[in-house]
């Protein structure tokens, strides 16, 4: 029972009832809410259903269902039966305790301001309630409300949810990774502008690197030349068992830090693959050596040169294995004769490249009747063959038991397809011998004779003319010979294609050979006569050769030109040869001309503007201009251009030791562009020889020959001292020789 207390505060505040708003007595608020049952129970449940739905639209602000007294089931829908009590007006009911809704208050109006309630506050019952609820009031008519008193935890409504815009996401943007998104083909590509080596230090640094590093399209060549002695024996086993079937070129010359790995497995069976295939100066086992062979069958190329452990089993295996085979070198392999050659021979039809140097068996006539008939070798190496004789050699050009010429008592065979022949150091044939090769070898191109025995002028003075296509001449240490042959060779067709000649130690050979030969092999590029009877004509006959095959590079203003080796010149030990021809080489290399010329540019064209007074206008009082000027010539204009000769190619010059560190840097000079510098150091070499010259001679003066001798060796050592030194030697900072301690002198006469 309430007190009276309690009675009289809700009397005063009990609203007067008007007809158009009915008062609604509230319920007693209860602590606990009794259940609900039967069809009031579903209602109740729907109606949460319906409101959780509702609220779920709202975009600008979420509501907030934490704790124990926050509205969870609060409907915001806009369509109310009439006979269905509002939740927001019996909210609003319940509130006031008592007091009527005003007419503007409708169900679907979400302004209704709801005072906070204390998280600790229990749910309030609003069921229940009787009455019908306000009508609303048009959109038009009704005043606009503020969003800025809304009871927070209580989400917010916009009016027209259609014509709200959803705001699109921004497109997270994509992590690009240029390397890792760039396809595998780009990526073998890219590697293999790399050298072996730096593929290797890059498969170090990530698994996937390692992967790529290693992969077998990488390393369909690999070639050892350059980085056989840095790379560890570890990488190059990976590189070979990873590559394997994708290496088509393999070559590990000189790779002595497998010799223990042979044995690895897979490794001499991982290139099943190859084509060439090089093993030079490997310190390879015997077995290994076949499993290589076995294992490529489609062999073209394979260099066994050096391999002491190669013998004629690895012959017969070549030659029932690789019957494409083309090129074979099997020089200096000791346990090879022409025994294993000759299986070779039989079976490999396509073989044109033998290399067979220092090996035994070559007096086996029978061998080289076989290499007659089958007329395919290109190039025969034999140097060092000692057991080759004048007999197997002709047997090897004319056949055996031909047909012979009546006329001229010599076979008739067929040519030979011989272009390269080696036969140095051989020194079991003759001067009969070689004559088996006059008229049988047109298309020869390259011919080594050197240290051959007994070879005389007649010889190949009938050989030369019948070998137009001649490139490449060595007659090394041939003793016998004169000047008649270079004489020959000048006047030979192979003249104009010869590039390589080598007369060293020809003892009898001197100007009235060379200097022919000079005049008409203008495509010479390397020439070797040292120790020869040849003067300082020859290499004065060689530079201007050079000058007039090789047209000069003309620069206008300019004097950055770096020349070229045109030729490779060897004259060392020449008795005849002096200081003064190899200053005229020198000479010839730094030769600049610079010469100067007018050129005449178009003159200027001037116009009166303006009311400014010109250098050909006419002005009117005031400053105002009276009268416009058509356009007039000046006079012509004259510009003085430079242009500079440099030679295109210059010679490296091989001669006396005494001269040699002088010539060097002098070269070194010419071929950094620093033709100045070049000059300056000719001019004083020349100027200390002179004097070394003047005090060795006897007689008056021998004195004054040797101060100025002094003087000379002083300005030569210290040639980089400046260009104000005089003939004393006395430089622009009062220093005398240029820095270096002297004894002390009288000036001398002033006459002298």
């Amino acid at each position: 029972m309430s007190s009276p207390s309690s009675d009289s505060v809700l009397d005063a505040h009990t609203p007067l009832s008007s007809p158009q708003s009915p008062t609604i007595i509230p319920q007693p608020y209860n602590e606990q809410p009794p259940k609900l049952k039967g069809r009031q129970r579903l209602l109740a449940g729907l109606q949460r259903v319906s409101s959780s739905g509702s609220l779920t639209r709202s975009r600008t602000r979420a509501y907030s269902a934490n704790g124990k007294g926050s509205v969870s089931c609060i409907s915001l829908h806009s369509t109310q039966s009439l006979n269905t009590p509002s939740l927001g007006s019996a909210l609003s009911n319940e509130l006031s305790v008592g007091y009527s809704t005003a007419p503007t208050s409708t169900a679907t109006t979400p302004g209704v301001q709801i005072p906070v309630f204390d998280e600790s506050a229990r749910l309030r019952y609003l069921s229940k309630l009787t009455g019908k609820t306000s009508a609303g009031v048009p959109s038009e008519l009704r005043s606009p409300t503020t969003r800025t008193g809304t009871t927070p935890g209580i989400a917010e409504v916009d009016e027209d949810y259609f014509s709200i815009s959803i705001p699109t996401r921004p497109k997270k943007s994509k992590d690009f990774n240029f390397w890792r998104d760039l396809p595998a083909e780009l990526k073998m590509e890219v590697l293999t502008y790399l050298r072996p080596r730096e593929i290797v230090r890059l498969s170090s640094i990530s698994h996937s690197w390692h992967t790529m590093c290693f992969d077998g399209q990488l390393w369909s060549s690999l070639d050892t030349t350059d980085f056989y002695q840095d790379i560890p024996a570890d990488a190059l086993v990976k590189i070979i068992t990873s590559a394997g079937p994708f290496v088509r070129d393999l070559n590990l010359r000189g790779c002595v830090q497998l010799s223990e790995r042979w044995h690895t497995k897979n490794l001499s069976d991982a290139c099943t693959n190859l084509e060439n295939i090089s093993l030079e100066g490997c310190r390879i086992d015997r077995t290994s050596i076949h499993n290589f062979i076995y294992a490529n069958s489609n062999l073209v190329s394979l260099n066994l040169s050096g391999l002491a452990l190669a013998t004629n089993s690895a012959m017969k295996i070549i030659a029932a294995n690789c019957p494409k085979l083309e090129e074979l070198n099997i020089s200096w392999c000791n346990h090879v004769d022409t025994r294993g050659i000759r299986k070779i021979i039989e079976f490999c039809a396509n073989l044109r490249d033998l290399r067979a140097g220092e090996t035994r068996g070559w007096e086996d006539e029978e061998v080289m009747g076989l290499l007659f008939e089958r007329n395919r070798l290109e190039r025969l190496v034999l140097m060092n063959c000692d057991s080759l004789s004048d007999e197997s050699l002709g047997v090897l050009m004319e056949g055996k038991d031909g047909e012979v010429d009546y006329l001229t008592g010599r076979p008739v065979v067929e040519a030979r397809k011989l272009k390269h022949l080696d036969l140095t150091r051989c020194r079991g044939i003759s001067d009969e011998g070689l004559k088996s090769l006059v008229g049988n070898v047109p298309v020869m191109e390259g011919l080594q004779l050197s240290k051959v025995r007994g070879v005389t002028d007649s010889t190949l003075t009938d050989l030369l003319p019948t070998m137009p296509l001649l490139t490449h001449l060595d007659l090394e240490e041939l003793d016998e010979l004169g000047n008649a042959v270079l004489q020959c060779l000048a006047a030979s067709p192979c003249a104009s294609r010869l590039r390589h000649l080598s007369i060293s130690y020809c003892e009898l050979m001197g100007d009235s050979g060379m200097l022919p030969v000079l005049k008409t092999c203008t495509a010479l590029r390397s020439l070797e006569m040292d120790n020869t009877r040849i003067s300082d004509l020859v290499l004065t006959e060689a530079a201007a050769m050079l000058r007039g095959r090789a047209p000069r590079t003309i620069l206008q203003d300019r004097s950055d030109f770096i020349p070229t080796v045109g030729l490779r010149l060897v004259a060392y030990d020449c008795q005849n040869v002096t200081w003064t021809g190899v200053r005229e080489v020198l000479s010839r290399n730094a030769e600049v001309f610079v010469s100067t010329h007018a050129a005449e540019l178009p003159a200027l064209e001037r116009r009166k503007e303006g009311g400014k007074r010109g250098l050909m206008g006419i002005s009117g009082s005031g400053g105002e201009e009276t009268e416009n000027l058509p356009v007039r010539s000046g006079t012509p204009r004259i510009h003085i251009m430079r242009s500079s000769s440099f030679p295109s190619e210059i010679i490296q010059l091989k001669c006396f030791y005494t001269f040699q560190p002088t010539v060097e840097e002098h070269t070194k000079r010419v071929l950094r562009g620093d033709f100045s510098a070049a000059r300056r150091l000719e001019r004083k070499w020349a100027e200390f020889m002179i004097a070394q010259e003047e005090a060795g001679a006897q007689g008056a003066g021998s004195r004054r020959r040797r101060r100025r001798a002094r003087e000379a060796r002083m300005m030569h050592a210290d040639e980089e001292g400046g260009e104000g030194q005089g003939v004393a030697g006395v430089s622009g900072s009062g220093v005398v020789g240029g820095g270096r301690r002297r004894r002390a002198r009288s000036g001398g006469c002033a006459m002298m």
